[in-house]
């Protein structure tokens, strides 16, 4: 008997928080890049370099979890190959 691994559900709060923090975050970026006492071009580098890190690091998140949920699929394959490997096996059969 294989025991299946609990999923973890996160909450609609837990959701709602994480949404809630990156916008304030980028809010407080965003004003305190217009508030800068620099030309225009220095404050659209600026912002522009935001939003390219903002991209990385959801591309950064992607990857990660597409690898952890990847090799969790092959570790069920292979579990999966054992148990049925365990489950055809007779220790009292005669070698041939």
């Amino acid at each position: 008997m294989s025991e299946t691994p609990v999923k973890q559900q996160n909450s609609t709060a837990y959701y709602g928080q994480a949404i809630a923090s990156f916008a304030l975050a980028l809010g407080a970026t965003a004003i305190g890049i217009y508030s800068l006492d620099v030309s225009g071009w220095i404050r659209a580098f600026l912002a522009i370099s935001v939003l390219y890190l903002t991209t990385s690091a959801f591309t950064l998140a992607k990857v990660i979890r597409d690898k952890q949920e990847a090799g969790q699929l092959v570790s069920r394959v292979d579990q999966a190959r054992i148990e049925k490997i365990l489950a055809e096996h007779d220790p009292f059969k005669p070698v041939a």
